[in-house]
């Protein structure tokens, strides 16, 4: 009897290790310090430096796109890693602040990078899109689907922060961070500790859907009301107590799953949310005294998926950290999701390269 003929080619081999070859960032050009922010929330500067760590933030302008951001900081990652564009295979995106339902960003910047027709989507999975996006381009590449992976994590939240709001005009803003990942010799991601607590949904969350804004700027037509667009919001107390409590298991798992414990890390790098959640974890890790932990967040602000790489590469870029030091990336948020794994430190572009 003779076998049928196999639907499709063969899977290409496994391949057993990944690593970061090169991250790359884009930061907005327009610094907002404090003092632009606290008058309109009733605030000062020690206030908010005491309450988050920040003293400033980046927000976008107006030809500072999603788009533009992202290829920026995806251009500047792939001369990091010193490759060719032409051989990247695939490319992920993680945003939380692209209005638009389509068409997917990640096909637009495949484009930019002139790599039309590879394999190309986006995810949102909240402060942690970028690491949850690294996880699956990791798997990828693990399983031979894909070789060279360009993973981005952009936010514009200044388009969806009311400038009132106390609880989160302070903290959000805008910046992208990509990362090509590729096959390594050795192992250069450890297998990644994630998970989403669905009880906790509400702590993060946009206070309307944009069907339920629209209906309610037809209905306002002819009178002098003009309903508030929608905005995102958040239960601070209730992220923090989260958090204060769920990350320590996530990076104990993260480092378990690595096959080490925390006084093998070179490098700590938690989602830049909040200084006093950080100084929490870091105390709780039990870190080596000369372990460096990203502060980011002091000049950069919370920018959500784009927060781990672009610490990653301030670290790199001022020299506080090397590449090939082992570091712990662990980010959180709306979900409320979480993922982190253990990486080897690549090198960086910064905007001058």
């Amino acid at each position: 009897m003779t076998a049928p003929a196999p639907i499709a080619p063969a899977a290409p081999a496994e391949r057993p290790h990944a690593a970061y070859l090169g991250i790359g960032a884009y930061r907005p050009r327009r610094v907002v310090p404090n003092s632009e922010i606290v008058d309109k929330i009733d605030s000062s500067d020690e206030w908010i430096k005491t309450r988050s760590g920040i003293e400033s933030r980046r927000f976008a302008e107006d030809d500072e796109t999603i788009l533009m951001m992202s290829t920026k900081a995806a251009e500047r990652a792939i001369k990091a890693a010193k490759i060719d564009p032409e051989i990247v295979d695939c490319v992920i995106f993680a945003s939380n602040t692209r209005l638009e339902l389509g068409p997917s960003m990640a096909p637009q910047i495949s484009r930019e990078l002139g790599r039309v027709g590879i394999p190309a989507f986006d995810i949102t999975a909240g402060c942690s899109g970028f690491t949850t996006a690294a996880a699956i381009g990791t798997d990828l590449i693990r399983a031979g689907t894909a070789k060279y992976v360009v993973v981005v994590g952009v936010e514009r939240l200044s388009d969806l922060i009311s400038e009132n709001d106390r609880t989160c005009a302070f903290i959000f803003a805008d910046g992208a961070g990509a990362a090509v990942l590729g096959p390594s010799d050795e192992v250069g991601i450890s297998q990644v500790s994630w998970g989403a607590d669905g009880d906790f949904t509400t702590a993060i969350y946009q206070d309307k859907d944009f069907g339920t804004y629209f209906d309610e700027v037809h209905a306002s037509e002819g009178t002098p009301e003009i309903p508030e667009r929608p905005y995102l919001r958040m239960e601070g107390r209730k992220v923090f107590r989260w958090a204060a409590t769920a990350l320590l298991p996530a990076c104990q798992e993260a480092l378990k799953v690595a096959g080490l414990t925390s006084k093998d890390i070179d490098v700590f790098v938690p989602h830049q949310a909040n200084l006093r959640i950080t100084q929490v974890l870091i105390k709780a890790l039990e870190l080596r005294d000369d372990c460096v932990v990203a502060e980011d967040i002091v000049t950069t602000g919370n920018t959500s998926a784009a927060s781990i790489p672009l610490a990653v590469e301030e670290l790199i870029r001022t020299g506080k950290a090397q590449p090939g030091q082992t570091a712990l990336l662990m980010a959180f948020g709306s979900g409320l999701a979480y993922a982190g794994h253990v990486i080897t430190l690549p090198p960086v572009a910064t905007e001058e390269d």
